[in-house]
C-alpha cells in the first residue's frame, strides 16, 4: 500500500525549495530552537527514546516542535520511528496500524517497518492492520518531511488511535516495547498531539499547564482524569499516555522544552491552540 501525501500544500509546502526553507526558518527564527542541529551517528545508547511534538501547520507549530526534534537529531536517529497520533477523521479501526508499504512526502519516501508493525499487532489486544484511518489523517504526515530533512534512511510504523482509553494506551505501549525488544529493534516513539483547542490565551495556558504537570508526573490515571474532569480539548491524550507508559521501561522522565500557542504566531489571542514539545530521557 502506497500512501500519498494529502496535506502537502496546506499544512506544509509542497514545493521542495520552499519546504526546505520553511523547515529551516522554523528552527532558526522566532519561537524555534535557534539553529539547525547536525545529525549524530546512530547511537545504541541513545538517551531520547520518546518525544512529544505538535502537528498543526508548520507556521504555527513547527517552531515549537523544533525543540524536541533538535534533541532527537543530536541524539541520533533510530532504525524505526513508531509515530502515534489521534484519529481526527473518525474512519478506520480503533487502533489502526499501517503495516505494509510506504508513505510518500515531497522530500522522500518512508518505508514501513512491516516486521515490527505486524509483531506489535500480534502482541496487542487493541491494534489491528488498517489503512483507512490514515488516508486523510494529517498528524503523522506532517512529521515526516521534518525527519526526511535530516536523514533519508529510516523506517516508520504509523499508528492512529481512535480508542484513546487508558487500557488501549497501556496495551499499545507494552506491545511496542515487547515487539521492539524481541526484534532487537532500535526505535524512537513520537507522540503527535496538540493541546487545548480554541480557548482564550489565558485559559489555554492554564489548562495546558495542568496537562503538562501531569505528563511530568508520569501518572497516567491522574493525567487522564485531569483531561476528563477539566474538559481539556487535547486531541492526542492517547498517544501521550502511550509515551508516558513506554518511557517507564527506561526509567525516563519528561522534560518540557517549549510551550506556546497559535496566538504567539498570529498575535490573535482570542481563540488559540496550545502546542508543546518535549522529550522523555
Amino acid at each position: 500500500m502506497i500512501r500519498e501525501a494529502t496535506v502537502a500544500g496546506m499544512f506544509y509546502e509542497s514545493n521542495l525549495k520552499y519546504l526546505r526553507q520553511s523547515i529551516e526558518e522554523s528552527f532558526k527564527k522566532g519561537l524555534g530552537v535557534g539553529y539547525i542541529p547536525e545529525l549524530s551517528l546512530v547511537n545504541p545508547n541513545k538517551k531520547v527514546n520518546s518525544i512529544m511534538v505538535p502537528h498543526a501547520g508548520y507556521v504555527y507549530s513547527l517552531p515549537v516542535a523544533s525543540h524536541a526534534y533538535c534533541k532527537l537529531v543530536e541524539d541520533g536517529f533510530p532504525e524505526t520511528f513508531v509515530i502515534i497520533c489521534p484519529n481526527h477523521t473518525g474512519f478506520g479501526a480503533n487502533v489502526s496500524v499501517f503495516n505494509e508499504g510506504s508513505w510518500i512526502v515531497p522530500n522522500g519516501k518512508c518505508d514501513i517497518d512491516s516486521e515490527l508493525a505486524n509483531l506489535i499487532i500480534s502482541k496487542s489486544n487493541y491494534a489491528s492492520a488498517d489503512y483507512l484511518a490514515h488516508q486523510r489523517e494529517h498528524s503523522i504526515e506532517v512529521q515526516l518531511p521534518v525527519l526526511k530533512y535530516f536523514e533519508s534512511d529510516f523506517k516508520i510504523v504509523p499508528i492512529c488511535m481512535m480508542d484513546q482509553s487508558i487500557e488501549a494506551s497501556i496495551d499499545l505501549a507494552n506491545s511496542i516495547y515487547e515487539a521492539s525488544q524481541e526484534l532487537n529493534r532500535n526505535i524512537t516513539l513520537i507522540a503527535s498531539t496538540d493541546l487545548s483547542h480554541f480557548k482564550s490565551q489565558e485559559i489555554t495556558l492554564k489548562q495546558d499547564n495542568l496537562l503538562l504537570n501531569e505528563v511530568k508526573s508520569g501518572n497516567i490515571d491522574s493525567f487522564y482524569q485531569t483531561v476528563k474532569n477539566n474538559q481539556i480539548t487535547i486531541c492526542g491524550y492517547g498517544p501521550t499516555m502511550v509515551a508516558m507508559e513506554y518511557s517507564k521501561n527506561f526509567n525516563q522522565n519528561f522534560e518540557l522544552l517549549k510551550h506556546a500557542t497559535s496566538g504567539d504566531s498570529t498575535l490573535d489571542y482570542r481563540s488559540v491552540v496550545g502546542y508543546a514539545s518535549g522529550i522523555w530521557k
